[in-house]
C-alpha cells in the first residue's frame, strides 16, 4: 500500500522531533511493506516568517489531498508581539476547523519502566495510569462568537463566548461511547453543569446518548472536581470526554503525571478525511536545536495514525513495543530520566533506537 503524508515541522523542536518520526515511518514501510510519501510545508511561525501568515493556502491544500497529517509544534516567543490575527497557534486551530477535526483522542499511559519519573505517590502510581481523553476540538470559547477586545466605559474589555450546539456534543459523546467501549467500559463526562448552560446541555445530551450505549458505564464530573481527581487516583478513569478548554487542561494535566509531557502523542479526528497526528506538547524553544527533545510522543503518534487513518494495527503495535523496549533498557531522554538508572541520549539517537527495534 501507498499512502501520502503531510509533514508539517512547524516551529521549535518541530523539525527535530518530526524527523524522527518519519525515520520510524519509513522503517514500518520496509518492514512491512508500505510506501509512505512524505511531502512537508509550513505552519505556524514557520509559516510567518515565509509567507506572512501561519496557514499558507498550499499547505492547507496539501493537508486535504493526504491520507494523514503529521504535525510538529507551533509557536515561540519570537512570535509574540505579532498581530494577534496572525499569530502561529492560528495555524494549528485553523487547520483543525479546515479538516473538520473534531475529536482530538490523547491517551495518556504510564509506561512501567518511567514510574520513577511520574511526580505522584508510589501508592497511587501502583494502581496504574491509563486514561484516554476524548476532547471536543471545534468549537467552545475558542472558536465561539461573538468574541474580541473593546472599550467600555473607559477601559479594555476583552470577551470570548464558550458555545455548542447539540450536534456538536452529541458527535463527541459518540465518539467517547465508541473509546470506552473498546476499553474498559467506562466514560466520565466532564463539565460544569452547576453553574454554566452549556454545560447543562452538555450533559442533558450525553446522558441521551448513554441510551445507545448500555455496554458503558457513564458517570458524571465538574471540571474542578476531575482535575483533583486526576492526582489524586488516576486509576479510576477509563475514558474522559468534555469540551474543548476543559480538554486541554486534562489532558495536559494527565501528561504530565504519566512522567513527562514529552511522552504523550494525539489523533485529531473527523467525520471523513485526513486526520492529524502530533505530539501533544509545545514547540519547546529553549532547547530546539540542542538535540535535548523526546521525540517518543510524535512517534507515538504514528502509531495512532496506523490505527485510526490505515487501519494497520500490526504496525502500531510495532511501534508500540519498540518505544517500551528503547524504555526497558534503560534509554532516557533528559525529561525522563527521574532520577532513575538508565543511559542519557539526544532526540536522533532516541529515534534511532526506536528504528531499530522495528520488526513484526
Amino acid at each position: 500500500m501507498k499512502y501520502a503524508i503531510c509533514v508539517l515541522p512547524g516551529d521549535g523542536i518541530g523539525p527535530e522531533i518530526v524527523a524522527q518520526a518519519v525515520r520510524v515511518l519509513h522503517k514500518v514501510g520496509e518492514v512491512f511493506g508500505h510506501a509512505f510519501a512524505c511531502e512537508t510545508h509550513l505552519i505556524g511561525g514557520a509559516a510567518i516568517d515565509a509567507t506572512g501568515g501561519p496557514l499558507p493556502v498550499a499547505t492547507l491544500a496539501a493537508a486535504k489531498a493526504s491520507d494523514a497529517v503529521l504535525l510538529g509544534a507551533v509557536g515561540g516567543p519570537k512570535w509574540d508581539a505579532i498581530d494577534k490575527a496572525v499569530r502561529p497557534e492560528k495555524g494549528l486551530l485553523g487547520i483543525r476547523k479546515e479538516l473538520g477535526l473534531f475529536a482530538n483522542l490523547r491517551p495518556a499511559r504510564l509506561f512501567p519502566e518511567l514510574a520513577a519519573s511520574c511526580c505522584l505517590r508510589p501508592d497511587i502510581v501502583g494502581q496504574g495510569l491509563d486514561v484516554v481523553v476524548v476532547r471536543e476540538l471545534t468549537g467552545g470559547a475558542y472558536f465561539g462568537q461573538p468574541r474580541g477586545e473593546e472599550m467600555r466605559g473607559g477601559e479594555r474589555v476583552a470577551f470570548n463566548t464558550m458555545v455548542y450546539a447539540e450536534s456538536e456534543i452529541r458527535r463527541i459523546a459518540k465518539v467517547g461511547f465508541e473509546t470506552a467501549r473498546k476499553r474498559g467500559k467506562k466514560l466520565c463526562s466532564v463539565d460544569k453543569a452547576n453553574v454554566l448552560e452549556v454545560s447543562q446541555l452538555w450533559r442533558e445530551v450525553v446522558i441521551e446518548e448513554a441510551a445507545h450505549y448500555p455496554d458503558v458505564e457513564l458517570s458524571h464530573m465538574y471540571v474542578d472536581n476531575a482535575a483533583m481527581q486526576l492526582v489524586r487516583a488516576p486509576s479510576q478513569f477509563d475514558v474522559i470526554v468534555t469540551e474543548n478548554l476543559f480538554g486541554d487542561i486534562l489532558s495536559d494535566e494527565a501528561a504530565i503525571i504519566t512522567g513527562s509531557i514529552g511522552m504523550l502523542p494525539s489523533a485529531s479526528l473527523g467525520a471523513g478525511g485526513p486526520g492529524l497526528y502530533e505530539p501533544i506538547h509545545g514547540s519547546a524553544p529553549d532547547i530546539a536545536g540542542k538535540d535535548l527533545a523526546n521525540p517518543l510522543a510524535t512517534i507515538l503518534s504514528i502509531a495512532m495514525m496506523f490505527v485510526h487513518s490505515f487501519g494497520l494495527t500490526d504496525e502500531a503495535a510495532a511501534v508500540d513495543k519498540a518505544v517500551a523496549e528503547v524504555l526497558r533498557e534503560g534509554f532516557r531522554t533528559g525529561d525522563i530520566m527521574g532520577g532513575a538508572d538508565g543511559r542519557r541520549v539526544g532526540c536522533v539517537e532516541m529515534g534511532g533506537l526506536v528504528v531499530e527495534r522495528i520488526r513484526r
